[in-house]
């Protein structure tokens, strides 16, 4: 049976990169995607950092202040979730007209299966160039590129020379090319399970190969040692899922300084929750289950949980739960750091509704209907609630 062939495309720097596009002069400079670092004493994280940035040691989800020390001379850019948006659909297009079997791991990187393309357009590493060649001709962007028959050797490969790379791994050297590798890059290995490997005396992934299942199988479990018996060997059969649905969606906010008035909280989490139920209507989704996170001074994080007898996707179904949820979880003598809405356990929206229909929550659903139509045709904002201008108001 002929090996499969499976690129994992990575997108280099993906936010960063196209923020460069769009204004050349930031090219060769250090650039930070994320929150404001206010002289160092910002609040957010880092989303992405170019690899000038990077050369001082800012890197994701490094805290903004954090990354402002190392490197405060940056160029600091808020996200531009919509221009990235745009992009990363033009890039999905380009790898759908290679496959159908596209599964998106995030707006900046998939796993395509091109064996059955491999009659139309060539072997993998031709069709890898192609797609390379394409993002940068029609995006002005460049992706690193992995070639091998399984989801995991690609991953790994697609990694090893960035930006703008291309390592092809052929079939049958999955494990000679795995062996000299650190032990961080098996999946599944976090902190504590790289410190069993290290004790059973693995430092690379070929040393763990070299090791008897049953010894992993005793360490780790069933379970466990045979995934990283399997993964040293570069054996994993799992298939490229297009149909890869989203589990949660959720937004958070960090607020610039420590937050004692729960009256500003309340309305930052309205807020969250008016622009999560946007979310999961533009996406047809509703959901069951709703967690709001707390953060708060000192970094200690609650999160609280409920699940409800209908799915919700407007603020008027999401914004009570989520409140009783703040008030459970909440520690009054605190400030607060951070809040944060998360959305699951999703279901097939509501049908849209006749123009005539009335009742309390289908109301509900069509105004909410009216106020997505409205932003999409005149922005974001044109009608709001009267508690958020008050938010816009204090903020300003």
């Amino acid at each position: 049976m002929n090996a499969r062939t499976i690129l994992h495309v990575d997108m280099d720097a993906f936010f960063a990169a196209v923020e460069e596009r769009e204004d050349p002069t930031l090219r060769g400079k250090p650039v930070v995607i994320g929150a404001d670092p206010r002289g160092g004493k910002g609040r957010g994280v880092v989303s992405t950092a170019n690899y000038e940035a990077r050369k001082f040691g800012v890197g994701s989800a490094m805290p903004i202040g954090e990354a402002w020390r190392r490197c405060p001379q940056a160029v600091f850019l808020p996200p531009r979730g919509k221009l990235y948006g745009d992009a990363s659909r033009a890039i999905f297009e380009i790898f759908e007209h290679y496959t159908e079997l596209v599964e998106g791991l995030s707006v900046d990187e998939a796993f395509l299966d091109v064996t059955a393309s491999r009659r139309l357009f060539g072997d993998g590493p031709t069709i890898a160039r192609a797609i390379k060649d394409e993002i940068r001709a029609k995006q002005s962007l460049t992706a690193s590129v992995g070639v091998a028959s399984s989801k995991y050797v690609a991953k790994v490969a697609s990694d090893l020379d960035k930006p703008d790379g291309l390592v092809v791994v052929e079939p049958g050297s999955e494990a000679e090319f795995l062996a000299p590798l650190d032990i961080k890059r098996l999946w599944g290995a976090g902190p504590k399970g790289q410190q069993a490997l290290r004790g059973l005396g693995c430092r690379t992934i070929g040393d763990v190969a070299a090791l008897d299942a049953a010894v992993l199988v005793r360490r780790f479990g069933e379970a466990g040692g045979m995934h990283f018996h399997r993964l040293s060997h570069g054996l994993d059969e799992r298939r490229v899922s297009p149909g890869h649905e989203r589990k949660s969606l959720g937004k958070e906010r960090t607020f610039g300084e420590d937050v004692s008035d729960r009256r500003v909280v309340e309305r930052k989490l309205l807020g969250l929750c008016e622009g999560v139920a946007a979310s999961l209507r533009r996406k047809k989704l509703a959901g069951t289950t709703v967690t709001v996170k707390l953060r708060f001074e000192g970094f200690e994080t609650l999160t609280r949980r409920c699940t409800l007898d209908a799915p919700v996707d407007t603020v008027e179904t999401l914004w009570p739960a989520a409140r009783a949820l703040f008030h459970d979880a909440d520690r009054p003598k605190q400030k607060i750091r951070l809040i944060g809405v998360t959305v699951s356990g999703f279901e097939s929206a509501p049908p849209q509704l006749g123009l005539f229909e009335t009742g309390g929550p289908d109301l509900d659903h069509r105004v909410a209907e009216v106020v997505d139509r409205l932003s999409e045709r005149y922005g974001r904002g044109t009608v709001t609630r009267a508690a958020l201008l008050e938010e816009k108001k204090n903020d300003g």
